[in-house]
């Protein structure tokens, strides 16, 4: 039997019958479809949703925007669920680039349905078609190719009945996932075809847990036994895994310390007796020594990149080995590993029940407790420096923290404040920390944040983002009044880009083009005044509450006028850019002018040079 659909019809009817299963539990993989309209997908994916109400569509304000709604809910969700997202060709289909970049690098499923040039061609060049002199079948979507862990266009209706089930393979890998793209032509999306009943039955797609080599594990198990000072980073499959209880329980058995990357932090709650909290470059300083010093390093859903690294300049124990625990091949395999190919949650199980007796030396204990407490003391220290106004970032970060509960969200990307998050929050809850640290995507905050919202609509959903990252993006605050998704939205304004601005002045440029302010006649450079922007009456023209913020208790009584108010509530507080919380026993490589008039970037070359010394190969 069939059924005579066009071929958006055809597609939109088989996005709603896809199920995925794990641990015996069911989801709906797609919660709906979020899109613009134009000219290349209005006749074609936008007449499918309007006919299939049951299938919710989103209205957003910004392509690139409601690809980040899309990964977040999905990384909200254990990469159990998602969305699609569809746009028109040309400027709409090439403003989801970043945000599939995004999802690819952080390895979160989207489907991508940008429309693209007639496939029958004797309309070209069309609106907004990128012509090419060497090939006719090529448009602005092939650009989606590099950031795309799938990419297909669909030249011919019949073509979705093998395409649409290799985009689910994907998307529903827990080693493979990120975005994919199934570029749609306008003419194809509009042309009818009979497709077959089977293409639009509910289907199941298992999730697996796979198992470890027997012969790996066993050797994994002998290594760490033999460890005197062994270390376990956790990162991002921790938590995707749904393994954190493992990792509880697998640490408190063994005593080996926990540190977390930015995707694994949350894998242990600040206070559990293990947790070292943050690692690398923004990581604390027990982390870091203890790193440096580690005959074993056993990396638990990691990529290991520069920043969980420092450059990898952070493991200097020239005996140091790696077993790492990853469902994707190529990231078990990284630092020369031994390579457990397998699902986080499954390995630790079995590394429990394998590694019965073995505990480290009361020494290498008692020095993991000496560096939580010293942890603590300085976490105190920052939170409650009463600095100013401007207060410091650290002061907002602490208020924040201390107000929000326990299973409350917090959502960041880009700049400064990634770092001193990574640092200084105190995770309660695995899904309590939510950062796009892969792509770093300045402009994901909100976007993020309506995400992680529309996952979990009980939690409150605090956006913590700076003046540079809400100037890029911030007109989903519209989307989440109109949609009623409440978020607290709190823009640290310290004029500028304060992140690079300290970043500069380590190299020895001075914060140069960092600050948001005039362009001067008498020197021709941006150092005038400081530029009047107001972000509160900017926040209250979208539709938001906005409250403005100078002191202490201000932000706390702003707080407690969020949490009481029925939609977006956004809390300007000016900050002091130059107050930072200091980087910990690491170093981060960003090459320094060789050659320079300026005695400033002279010195510090010379300092690049002693640190990129230290930076090794795993062989």
């Amino acid at each position: 039997m069939s059924r005579r659909l066009t071929t958006a019809q055809a597609i939109i009817e088989f996005l709603k019958n896809q199920y995925v299963e794990r641990d015996g539990r069911e989801y709906q993989f797609f919660a709906g479809v979020w899109g613009i309209f134009g000219h290349g997908n209005v006749a074609g994916i936008g007449q499918a949703l309007q006919q299939n109400p049951d299938f919710r569509y989103y209205q957003t304000r910004n392509e690139q925007a409601m690809v980040h709604i899309a990964a977040a809910f999905a990384k909200m969700n254990n990469r159990l669920r998602t969305f699609a997202c569809t746009s028109s060709i040309g400027p709409g289909a090439t403003n989801m680039i970043t945000g599939a970049a995004g999802a690819t690098i952080n390895r979160l499923p989207v489907l991508l349905l940008p429309g693209d040039i007639f496939a029958r061609r004797n309309v070209a060049p069309v609106l907004q078609q990128l012509e090419s002199p060497w090939s006719q079948d090529f448009s602005a979507n092939d650009a989606f190719k590099p950031v795309s862990r799938y990419w297909d266009r669909i030249n011919r209706p019949e073509q979705v009945i093998t395409a649409l089930p290799e985009a689910m393979r994907v998307l529903t890998s827990p080693a493979d996932t990120g975005a994919v793209t199934l570029a749609l032509p306008q003419d194809v999306q509009a042309e009818a075809f009979d497709f077959p009943d089977e293409l639009f039955r509910k289907r199941v797609w298992v999730i697996r847990r796979p198992r470890p080599d027997e012969t790996l594990f066993a050797r994994a198990v002998e290594w760490i036994k033999a460890a005197k000072k062994p270390l376990i980073i956790a990162g991002g499959g921790v938590i995707y895994s749904e393994a954190t209880g493992e990792l509880a329980e697998f640490a408190e058995k063994t005593g080996i310390p926990v540190a977390e990357t930015q995707a694994g932090k949350g894998s242990l709650r600040y206070d559990h007796p293990q947790a070292l909290g943050a690692m690398g470059v923004t990581g604390t300083p027990g982390a870091n020594i203890l790193a440096r010093e580690a005959d074993l390093v056993i990396g638990i859903g990691t990529r290991y990149g520069d920043f969980a690294t420092a450059s990898k300049t952070a493991f200097q124990n020239p005996e140091v080995r790696f077993v790492n625990i990853n469902v994707a091949e190529f990231d078990a395999y990284k630092h020369s590993a031994l390579p457990l190919v397998a699902d986080a949650k499954a390995t630790l199980r079995m590394l429990i029940g394998a590694l019965e007796g073995y505990h480290v030396g009361d020494e290498y204990s008692a020095r993991i407790a000496r560096f939580k407490e010293e942890w603590d003391a300085e976490v105190n220290r920052l939170f409650n420096l009463h600095h100013g106004p401007p207060i410091a970032q650290s002061e907002v970060i602490g208020i924040v923290n201390e107000f929000s509960e326990p299973r409350d969200v917090v959502v960041c990307a880009a700049g400064s404040l990634p770092g001193d998050l990574h640092k200084l929050w105190r995770t309660r809850d695995p899904k309590g920390y939510h950062l796009e640290y892969g792509y770093s995507c300045m402009g994901y905050e909100i976007a993020g944040g309506l995400g992680v919202k529309m996952a979990a609509p009980d939690r409150e959903v605090y956006v913590l983002v700076g003046d540079g990252s809400y100037l890029m993006m911030a007109q989903e605050i519209v989307t989440s009044v109109q949609e009623g998704y409440k978020l607290n939205i709190v823009v640290l304004d310290n004029h500028g880009f304060s992140s690079i601005g300290g970043l500069s002045e380590s190299i020895g440029s001075g914060g140069f083009g960092t600050e948001y302010r005039f362009r001067t006649r008498q020197t021709g450079q941006l150092d005038g005044d400081v530029l009047p922007v107001d972000f509160a009456q900017n926040a209250a023209s979208l539709g938001a509450n906005a409250i403005r913020a100078v002191t202490r208790e201000d932000l706390r009584k702003a707080l407690e006028e969020a949490k009481k108010a029925d939609k977006t509530t956004v809390i300007v507080v000016e900050t002091d850019r130059n107050e930072r919380v200091p980087a910990y026993e690491s170093w981060w490589d960003v090459p320094v002018a060789e050659v320079s008039e300026m005695e400033s970037v002279q010195k510090a070359r010379r300092d690049y040079e002693v640190n990129k010394a230290k930076e090794r190969y795993y062989l």
